[in-house]
C-alpha cells in the first residue's frame, strides 16, 4: 500500500479542454506551470502530504512533460520493486498504490508473450501489462489498485481505479496543469491551488452522510469513480473517462430445494477460501480485524486455517503468534451493546488466534476527531470511522497488513433494511390514497413505534431508500442551511441508478444502490483512510472479483429470509464458527454517540462548534441548537443529524481555517 501523486503540464495556451465525459468541468482560474528548477520542491510537498501512506521509501520521476511521486509501504518484494518504475527504454513510467493478487499468473502470461522481468513484485506486472494491453489492463486485474502510467512518447497520462473503489484516486485540471493524487491533501499542496468549498457537496452530504458527488468538497477536485479509468493527453488537450466495470446484480431464479442451498453454501465457501488465500500473499505478516459479527469472524477463521496449512515456517517457529494476530476495539460505556470484545475473545479462542483488544474512553474519542477528519480529507458523518482509527492504530503496532470483513453486507445482502420490502408488502396492497393519507397523519405524531412504517409504506423504493443513511430529508436540509443551492433532491440524484434496476425485486435494487454508492463513499473511504493514517494495509477478501461473480447471482432467498440477512454466507461460515457468531444479527461498528450526546461534555463540544465560523456561515444556528436541545432532553434521537453537522464544522476549521 502506498501513496501516489503527480502533475503534467502544457506550456502552450491551448484553450478549452475536450472532455469526453458528462460532468467534468475545468477548474476556473489557473495555477503556475512550474519551471524545471521548482518542480522537484512542488512534487516533494505533494509527496510529504502522503508520508503516512508510505513511510518506508519516497522517490520521484521528473522529465520534460511529467512529475510523478511515490511513497512506499513495502508489503511484497520488500527489497525490490522501487517506484516510480520505468520500462526498459524509460518511455513508460508507473506509480501504483495497492496489491494485485493475480500478479503471478499475469507475470507468467506476459513472459510467454516475450516480456522480461527484473523484479519479483506486482508493480512490474502492471508496467509490462500496460505495454501489452494498454487501456484494457484494469479488466485483467484481481486486486485493489489505483495507478498512473505516464507514456512520454505519446504525452499521455493514464489513471485507473479498482472495481469497487478500495483504493482512492483524485484529480484536478486547473488551467494548463493536470494534477492527481491518492488523497486530496496532496493536490492542495501544489502552488496556487485555491480551497473553495463545493456547497452542493455539503448539501448532498447532509442527506447521504458522505461525499456522494464526483466533484469533491473542494471545487474543481474530482474523485476517479470505482471501476473507472481516465486518459489525459497534453498538448491537445483531451480528457477521456471510461467506466470499465459497474457492479450489476443478476440473481438466478429462486429454487427452494435443500440441494440448491447446499450448492450455494459450497460455492460461497470455495470462493471465500480462495480469496483469503490470495489476500494473504505478502512478504510481511498479515493480521485480522475482528468484531463479534460473522463477516470479520469468517475471514479471520479462514486466515487462521490457511496459516496452519503451510508457509512462513521460519517466522512461525520464531514467533508462535505469527499470522494469528487479531484485533478488536470497544467502547467504555454502561451499555454492553457498544462492546463486542468478549464475543470476539470467544471467536479468537475457537479459531486459534492471538487476540488483542482495547477499550476506548469517551474523552479520547472526542480528542481524536480532528485528526480523524484531517486524514479523511472530506467530511464523513459515520462515527465508526473514529473507532476504525483506534483499531488500525492498535494493529499497526505489530503488523503491516490486516484482512477485514468490509463488503460482505453489500455483496451478500446483509443490511436489515433489505428486509423492509417484504415487511411492507402486505401494507402496500392497500390503495395508494389510503397509505398517503395515513402517512400525512403519521408525520404529525411524535417519535412512536409504527410512525416510520406508515410514512415509508406510502413511498416507492426509489423515494424511501437512498442508501444506508438518510440523515436530513431534502426539505429538512434546506431548512437548516442559510443559502441552499440548486442541488437536486436525493432521490433525483439516484434516478439513473434505479432506472438500470427496473424489474428486479426491491431488496436487490436497494443492494445495488449500496454497491454503487455507499460502499465506496462510506465503507471503503473510512477503511482506507483510517488504516493508512497508521501506515497499515487493509485488505478486503469479500471485495474480490471472483467472490462478486458468485454473489451477484445469488437468488433473494439465499440472502434474506424473514429477518435473517446474509443467509447463505452465515451457512458457509457456520462450518468454522460457533452458532452464536454465525447467526448474530448485524450490529455494524456500534459507537455510543446517541448516549454521549446527552452528556454535558459532548453537549458543550457541539454548542461550541455550532457557534463557530462554519455554522455561522452555512447554517441557521438556532435550528442546530434546537436539534441539540431536543436530543438532550430525550424528545428525539437526533444523534446522527447532530454528528453529521458537527463533523462538517470541525472539518471546515481544519481545511479552511487551518486549525
Amino acid at each position: 500500500m502506498c501513496g501516489i501523486c503527480g502533475f503534467i503540464w502544457d506550456d502552450t495556451e491551448s484553450g478549452e479542454v475536450s472532455a469526453l465525459r458528462g460532468s467534468f468541468t475545468e477548474r476556473a482560474g489557473k495555477v503556475p506551470v512550474l519551471g524545471s528548477e521548482t518542480r522537484p520542491a512542488a512534487l516533494e510537498a505533494m509527496m510529504n502530504a502522503l508520508h503516512h501512506r508510505g513511510p518506508d521509501d519516497g522517490r520521484m520521476h521528473l522529465d520534460d512533460g511529467a512529475a510523478l511521486g511515490f511513497r512506499r509501504l513495502a508489503i511484497i518484494d520488500t527489497a525490490g520493486s522501487a517506484q516510480p518504475m520505468k520500462n526498459e527504454t524509460g518511455s513508460i513510467v508507473l506509480v501504483f498504490n495497492g496489491e494485485i493478487y493475480n500478479y503471478q499468473e499475469l507475470r507468467e502470461e506476459l513472459i510467454s508473450l516475450g516480456h522480461q522481468f527484473r523484479t519479483k513484485g506486482d508493480s512490474e506486472v502492471l508496467l509490462h501489462g500496460y505495454e501489452e494491453w494498454k487501456e484494457k489492463l484494469p479488466e485483467r486485474l484481481r486486486g485493489m489498485f489505483a495507478f498512473a502510467v505516464w507514456d512520454a512518447g505519446r504525452k499521455e497520462l493514464f489513471l485507473a481505479r479498482d472495481y469497487f473503489g478500495i483504493k482512492p484516486l483524485y484529480y484536478a485540471l486547473i488551467g494548463n496543469v493536470f494534477l492527481f493524487a491518492s488523497e486530496i491533501k496532496s493536490i492542495l499542496e501544489y502552488p496556487g491551488v485555491r480551497r473553495e468549498l463545493n456547497e452542493e457537496a455539503l448539501e448532498q452530504y447532509l442527506s447521504f452522510q458522505y461525499s456522494v458527488l464526483e466533484e469533491t468538497f473542494f471545487k474543481g477536485i474530482y474523485r476517479l469513480e470505482p471501476g473507472a479509468c481516465l486518459k489525459y493527453r497534453a498538448g491537445k488537450p483531451v480528457l477521456e473517462l471510461r467506466r470499465y466495470f459497474v457492479p450489476e446484480l443478476a440473481p438466478e431464479q429462486e429454487d427452494a430445494r435443500k440441494a440448491e442451498e447446499e450448492h450455494w453454501k459450497k460455492e460461497v465457501d470455495k470462493v471465500m477460501r480462495d480469496s483469503v488465500r490470495a489476500h494473504m500473499r505478502a512478504d510481511v505478516e498479515v493480521g485480522a480485524f475482528l468484531s463479534g459479527g460473522v463477516d470479520s469472524a469468517y475471514v479471520a477463521a479462514l486466515l487462521s486455517r490457511e496459516n496452519q496449512e503451510g508457509g512462513m515456517e521460519e517466522e512461525k517457529e520464531a514467533d508462535k503468534a505469527y499470522g494469528k494476530r487479531a484485533y478488536t476495539v470497544g467502547f467504555e460505556t454502561d451499555g454492553c451493546r457498544y462492546n463486542e470484545i468478549s464475543k470476539a475473545d470467544r471467536i479468537a479462542a475457537e479459531c486459534g488466534l492471538c487476540h488483542k483488544s482495547r477499550l476506548i474512553r469517551e474523552r479520547e474519542f472526542w480528542e481524536a476527531v480532528p485528526e480523524v477528519l484531517y486524514y479523511l480529507d472530506e467530511p464523513l458523518g459515520d462515527a465508526s470511522a473514529v473507532a476504525m482509527y483506534f483499531l488500525a492504530r492498535e494493529a499497526s503496532r505489530e503488523v503491516k497488513a490486516v484482512v477485514s470483513g468490509e463488503g460482505a453486507d453489500e455483496l451478500f445482502g446483509g443490511y436489515q433494511i433489505y428486509c423492509e420490502p417484504a415487511s411492507l408488502r402486505p401494507y402496500q396492497l392497500l390503495p395508494e390514497a389510503w397509505r398517503k393519507a395515513a402517512a400525512k397523519l403519521a408525520e404529525r405524531l411524535p417519535d412512536v413505534k409504527g410512525k416510520q412504517f406508515l410514512i415509508r409504506g406510502s413511498l416507492g423504493v426509489e423515494e424511501r431508500f437512498i442508501g444506508n443513511a438518510r440523515i436530513f430529508s431534502y426539505e429538512e436540509r434546506r431548512k437548516i442551511l442559510k443559502k441552499p443551492t440548486q442541488a437536486v433532491p436525493p432521490a433525483r440524484l439516484l434516478e439513473k441508478d434505479y432506472e438500470r434496476t427496473k424489474g428486479m425485486r426491491d431488496a436487490d435494487r436497494m443492494q445495488e444502490i449500496d454497491l454503487r454508492r455507499w460502499l465506496a463513499g462510506d465503507i471503503l473511504m473510512k477503511a482506507d483512510r483510517m488504516s493508512m493514517a497508521h501506515s497499515l494495509e487493509l485488505r478486503v477478501p469479500f471485495l474480490d472479483r471472483e467472490v462478486f461473480a458468485l454473489a451477484r447471482r445469488l437468488p433473494g432467498s439465499q440472502k434474506q429470509r424473514g429477518r435473517t440477512t446474509k443467509r447463505i454466507l452465515r451457512r458457509a461460515a457456520a462450518a468454522y464458527l460457533n452458532a452464536d457468531a454465525a447467526e448474530r444479527p448485524k450490529l455494524g461498528f456500534p459507537v455510543p454517540i446517541r448516549v454521549w450526546l446527552r452528556g454535558d461534555d459532548a453537549q458543550e463540544r457541539l454548542r461550541t462548534a455550532f457557534r463557530g465560523p462554519a455554522a455561522r456561515k452555512y447554517f441557521h444556528r438556532e435550528e442546530l441548537l434546537r436539534l441539540l436541545e431536543e436530543h438532550r432532553n430525550g424528545r428525539k434521537d437526533n444523534s446522527r443529524r447532530l454528528w453529521t453537522v458537527y463533523v462538517f464544522c470541525v472539518w471546515y476549521d481544519i481545511y479552511f481555517r487551518g486549525q
